[in-house]
């Protein structure tokens, strides 16, 4: 859905702005196509610049309490310096390439949590106002659709997925933000784990995955989280056995083994780490059954101008 305004700080009868996407889901890493579509208002004037916003609803964790807020992934700028006649009608086409952290929003047409959006703002005459808001689907790169996969095929479930702000000590992380993808233990690790956190930080040469484990508390032991950092490579995806890899994965985390001093290669596995501030078809199938509450694509499309409403000042702290 589009969210069209005039630019308020041009006053009533500025120009107005909407943004087209290129139907489908967008990849991380990967273009992300579309044009920018402007109707000029009462008088003529002149487009500094054109800018897109890569916006995302995120989790923040105070002392007591977690709230939630937006912050501005990435800044593109897509045109400008020309004149907008009065009532004319102006396009400017676009591609951008979207960061690889980019999270993911879907998995198999299936909406998992995270809101994210593109924000289209004009600068006119010294006069900087955003424009509409669009809905961003981004889906999963090959490596994170297989190890998805590989959960699925392995018994787990999915819980839920959300962005925290914040950084992972240890890994590449560029972002601001992370996204935390819940998924329920299968039943031989019901028993120790209450649930498992996959975190993708994705990168030109290859996957980190962060797992995490939230271990039960026995009987004299205290419960407590093990974290461990594995790393994939993109090319290799096809050919990987993903439900061997995974499984060997979540043995080490369950196991709890110690981090190996030295950096791995992509595709061995690297210990414990700590955060500063997680087939497919079974796992989707816990999307609808699951946090997100069977939300349908064309529910998130309706609401994400609401989940934006009031976090203009907040973007505009965080680009600072």
């Amino acid at each position: 859905m589009v969210f069209k305004k005039l630019l308020g700080a041009l006053g009533v009868g500025g120009p107005s702005v909407d943004t087209v996407l290129q139907p489908g889901p967008a990849l991380p890493g990967g273009p992300l196509s579309g044009e920018v579509r402007l109707r000029g208002g009462g008088s003529d004037v002149t487009v500094d610049r054109i800018s897109l916003l890569l916006v995302a609803r995120v989790e923040r964790e105070g002392q007591e309490e977690e709230d939630e807020g937006t912050v501005v992934l990435e800044r593109f700028t897509v045109g400008g310096g020309f004149r907008l006649a009065e009532e004319a009608d102006h396009t400017v086409p676009f591609t951008v390439t979207l960061p690889w952290e980019t999270p993911i929003t879907e998995l198999h047409g299936q909406h998992l949590g995270p809101v994210l959006g593109i924000r289209t703002e004009l600068e006119i005459a010294g006069a900087r106002d955003k424009g509409d808001l669009d809905a961003l689907a981004v889906g999963p790169l090959p490596a994170q659709e297989a190890v998805l996969e590989a959960f699925g095929q392995l018994g787990y479930a999915f819980r839920s997925a959300d962005l925290e702000l914040g950084h992972i000590r240890g890994t590449g992380q560029q972002l601001p933000c992370y996204q935390e993808i819940e998924i329920l233990p299968a039943a031989g690790h019901a028993h120790t784990v209450n649930e498992i956190e996959v975190t993708f930080i994705a990168a030109p040469g290859g996957l980190e995955v962060v797992i995490e484990a939230d271990k039960r508390a026995g009987l004299f032991s205290e419960g407590h989280d093990t974290v461990h950092r594995f790393t994939a490579s993109h090319h290799a995806a096809p050919q990987t056995d993903w439900n061997a890899q995974v499984d060997a994965w979540l043995k080490e985390v369950v196991a709890g083994h110690e981090a190996h001093a030295a950096p791995p290669s992509y595709g061995d596995a690297h210990g414990d780490r700590h955060r500063s501030g997680p087939g497919a078809g079974a796992v989707v199938a816990g999307v609808a059954a699951g946090v997100v509450g069977g939300m349908v694509a064309a529910e998130v499309v309706d609401e994400i101008g609401d989940a934006f409403e009031g976090e203009e000042d907040e973007e505009s702290e965080d680009e600072g």
